[in-house]
């Protein structure tokens, strides 16, 4: 079997709808978790100095769209439209047919369960849909929360990765991977 890129395609589930950022969604971006320190504490981007910011990169995801090959979605509640956060395809190997899955979410909608059920639909649409045999996560280790995501989206401990970078603050991180494979599915 060979991957069959669709692209970012929208995706119901109980309480969400994951579809394409457009423009528009600059706003809530910044202000539901581009700008927040906290949210953005362990990622290699961030904090947004301001929605300019914001709406450059959903401008250049935006962009990515038309090349097929791009897996960059809003989470947004299907009782309100706005982005409350983003999960996407980080890296991607078509030749062992494998990717790695990020994502981010505003601190309002923490603790909710809304990021596993976002998770568990992306994979199954990169598995089921797309082709991909093995989906990995990475979260710096000192970001448990995120490590508890890929665990109840059934994904297990793969290894630990020492020294990948440096964070905002200086100081060096570890990352934790977990993966799934389609047999897992």
């Amino acid at each position: 079997m060979l991957i069959q890129h669709k692209g970012t395609q929208s995706i119901e589930t109980v309480r969400l709808l994951l579809r394409r950022f457009c423009k528009e969604d600059a706003e809530d971006m910044f202000d539901n978790w581009a700008k927040d320190p906290e949210v953005c504490k362990y990622l290699l981007w961030g904090p947004h100095k301001d929605v300019e910011a914001s709406r450059s990169r959903i401008i250049q995801w935006v962009n990515q769209y038309e090349v097929g090959n791009s897996y960059v979605w809003a989470i947004t509640l299907q009782v309100r439209n706005i982005a409350i956060g983003s999960i996407s395809v980080e890296i991607s190997n078509d030749s062992s047919m494998s990717c790695e899955v990020g994502y981010c979410i505003g601190k309002a909608y923490w603790s909710r369960g809304i990021m596993t059920e976002a998770l568990l639909a992306v994979l199954h649409y990169l598995f089921n849909d797309v082709g991909y045999q093995q989906i990995q996560a990475k979260h710096d280790t000192q970001n448990v929360a995120s490590g508890r995501v890929m665990q109840k989206a059934g994904m297990h401990f793969a290894k630990y990765e020492y020294h990948v970078g440096l964070r905002r603050d200086g100081t060096f991180y570890d990352c934790a991977v977990y993966e799934k494979h389609i047999s897992e599915e």
